[in-house]
């Protein structure tokens, strides 16, 4: 399924995943219960995908500041391209910049965002991954793993990614790689995956991975939106081409969701992790990892109830 029609099938509590709509058409409901993932061909424009990487570039030059946000860069190619879209592979938190935040607020992405959410609807994180070319190091292979490792607040079934590819993804430049039907397990113990020289920070990978389960690369065009599930398993491969490999992305999540304590759970090294870069970039004390999730939450829908 790759494009929404409007539903006139009742429906009788069959779905855990979606929620009733007009929107989605039972076979894309299925679609997302049994695999995780739903992808929507030619979601977002090319005209708006235009201005996110004329913006990411004004980043990468420094002509825009973006405050709280995350650049992430090769720093060993700074010396050779200097500030450029070259050197920058992520921008991270991005709440603050009107332009590349447009697209938590687009009207296309939000009306299936509600499908797996309700109407009341957050933005809680916010990504530009720049994939650029790594064929030899592989710097920027990103490990299997599941994003409600990052997330402290619950229930996971109101949370959905929406990841737009901003030019063509494959396998030659890295596409994006699940494991269909993973959403409906248990979330697994993370950590840095043992890769000589090959960690990025915050690159957490499963501790122990079945190799042997089917994976499937989900192949898109310029502004095709793959919609999925935070305990899908799923990841990057390595940019084999000379050019970039552009997406921007969105965690979404209901605002009647709730901040849990990971405290003495298998997400609790990630908040000393997180709670020490945070200290040592804004040198706050007494942070908590609810804290930096409040700092990057944003109502784009509805009303705010807990979150």
């Amino acid at each position: 399924p790759t494009s929404a029609q409007v539903s006139v099938v009742p429906q009788l509590g069959r779905f855990r995943y979606t929620l009733d709509n007009d929107v989605l058409t039972t076979e894309q409901r299925q679609f997302y219960e049994d695999n995780g993932y739903l992808l929507i061909r030619k979601l977002v424009s090319d005209e708006d995908i235009e201005r996110f990487r004329k913006e990411f570039v004004r980043i990468c030059k420094k002509e825009v500041n973006v405050p709280g946000a995350m650049i992430m860069k090769d720093e060993s190619l700074r010396s050779q391209y200097g500030q450029s879209e070259n050197v920058v592979n992520k921008v991270q938190d991005f709440q603050e910049d009107k332009e590349l935040f447009r697209y938590c607020t687009l009207p296309e992405v939000l009306r299936y965002v509600e499908c797996f959410t309700g109407p009341n609807i957050m933005a809680m994180h916010t990504m530009l991954i720049n994939k650029l070319p790594d064929s030899d190091v592989q710097t920027f292979l990103h490990p299997m793993h599941q994003d409600l490792h990052y997330f402290p607040f619950r229930p996971a079934d109101l949370i959905v990614c929406s990841w737009t590819a901003m030019e063509r993804a494959d396998q030659d430049n890295g596409c994006l790689v699940v494991q269909p039907g993973t959403h409906k397990e248990a979330l697994k113990p993370h950590g840095y995956p043992k890769w000589e020289g090959k960690t990025n920070k915050l690159f957490h990978g499963l501790l122990d991975e079945d190799e042997k389960r089917p994976k499937v690369h989900v192949v898109m065009e310029k502004g095709d939106t793959v919609f999925f599930h935070p305990l899908l398993i799923h990841g990057s491969g390595i940019n084999k081409t000379s050019g970039f490999r552009k997406s921007i992305s969105c965690h979404f999540a209901s605002s009647e969701c709730y901040y849990i304590d990971v405290k003495n759970t298998i997400q609790e090294h990630l908040e000393k992790e997180l709670v020490e870069m945070v200290h040592k970039k804004y040198n706050a004390t007494s942070v908590e990892l609810r804290d930096i999730w409040n700092f990057r939450a944003r109502l784009v829908q509805g009303e705010r109830i807990n979150l």
